[in-house]
């Protein structure tokens, strides 16, 4: 039966420990939501423009990406709705995978040419259900992994992101003369639908709820201005800003130095999320070491180095090894701060409404770096590629600045 949870209750989290099985399947559900969605942006617009599509209808293709911001609206309902026995993020889970392998096995069956209007809706509603599916998980980490394991936790959710895209991106597409639209819609459903089997064989912890007193709401607007939220804050916005803006210089940089689509779409969509996933990995294992500020830091830095190596192939005329190499580097260095930025939303996301808060946060955090990539294309277009990194740079040094000042970056939670 479904019930919602007292509006003030707090759930207790339940698990202690993680062990591998656990991990495994966020590492998959985290890659599942991104896999279809990935390869339709990258795919359907290839089809598209292959087949001679006017700007309109891959603009569209493109607006998916504008769905997930919007999870905010229905985060607090997948936090108070709970499913009895099955499960309150788990639940929600299975209904969201076992909808998305639906909606891929249904897609099979129509052409995304001469279909475009119908497939476009079942992909504006596998956009819907992935959010739906991220507010879930992310829930249900915030639940499963205690403050000493989120640094492996956190690496998995940020390498599952990446892999996602490699495999979506990367390697369906790349299968897909091969496969064609059926056989990928076959593949996508496939391998969605192991991490829904998991799902059904996992038995999310049970909690204990305690209902107290909301806080009145001047005493919540006194909270938003204490100096450790307002640092907080700032650091969260501006740290994406730096690498979003070199990130929009690097498929021009390519483009422009005569690289083949395929082979960019090998070192930016498969190469890059490797050397990405191996940075995040290591980095929350380091973290988990020297604790959350120390690591803000030493990522901050990491990514100025990211920043500053897209010089490589902005500055590159042919198809050589090293702009491969520094494409490789930045992803090797943008994706620790990724990880430690998400280890601290989630010790800063509270045990009563988890799912709603970590969303909260990560939504503003993904919208900078998504505005910033724009801005970085706008100020190359202006003044050229070089006063994009001079800003980029300039950006990077403001969140090291901001990780030093940020005394106790978990807010005290940790």
């Amino acid at each position: 039966m479904i019930r919602s949870s007292p509006p003030g209750s707090i759930a207790a989290t339940p698990a202690d420990r993680v062990g591998g099985r656990e991990r495994l399947l966020l590492l998959s559900l985290y890659t599942t939501q991104t896999l279809a969605l990935m390869f339709f942006v990258a795919a359907l617009i290839a089809i598209l423009a292959e087949a001679g599509a006017d700007m309109d209808r891959l603009t569209q293709v493109y607006m998916l990406g504008l769905v997930w911001p919007a999870k905010l609206l229905w985060a607090p309902l997948v936090d108070r709705v709970r499913f009895g026995h099955a499960g309150h993020y788990r639940a929600w889970a299975i209904i969201m995978q076992a909808a998305m392998v639906v909606v891929l096995a249904v897609m099979a069956g129509f052409d995304p040419l001469d279909d475009f209007s119908t497939v476009y809706v079942l992909c504006l509603a596998l956009a819907l259900l992935s959010a739906t599916q991220d507010v879930a998980v992310d829930g249900l980490a915030c639940r499963l992994l205690p403050v000493e394991a989120r640094g492996s936790g956190n690496a998995l959710q940020i390498a599952g992101g990446l892999l996602g895209t490699m495999v979506g991106a990367g390697g369906v597409l790349a299968l897909y003369p091969h496969l064609g639209w059926p056989g990928a819609m076959a593949l996508l459903a496939a391998v969605t639908g192991v991490s829904l089997v998991q799902l059904l064989a996992f038995r999310e912890p049970g909690s204990v709820t305690a209902v107290i007193t909301p806080p009145p709401l001047r005493r919540r607007l006194a909270g938003l201005r204490r100096p450790d939220v307002l640092g907080w804050t700032a650091l969260l916005l501006i740290w994406p800003a730096g690498s979003g803006m070199a990130y929009a210089l690097i498929m021009p940089a390519l483009v422009e130095a005569g690289w083949s689509m395929e082979r960019i779409g090998l070192v930016v969509n498969v190469a890059g999320p490797m050397a990405g996933i191996l940075g995040a990995l290591a980095a929350g294992r380091i973290a988990g070491r020297i604790g959350r500020r120390p690591a803000l830091i030493l990522a901050a830095l990491v990514q100025l180095a990211g920043i500053a190596v897209v010089a490589v192939p902005v500055l590159s005329t042919g198809e050589g090894w090293l702009p491969v190499a520094a494409v490789c580097l930045y992803f090797l260095f943008y994706n620790p701060g990724a990880t430690v930025m998400a280890m601290v939303m989630m010790d800063r996301a509270s045990t009563a409404r988890p799912a709603t808060d970590y969303s909260l946060q990560a939504t503003f955090h993904a919208a900078v770096g998504m505005g910033s990539i724009s801005t970085g294309a706008a100020i190359a277009a202006a003044g050229g590629a070089g006063a994009t990194l001079q800003v980029a740079g300039i950006a990077g040094l403001l969140a090291l600045m901001g990780a030093v000042l940020l005394r106790h970056p978990s807010g005290g939670r940790s």
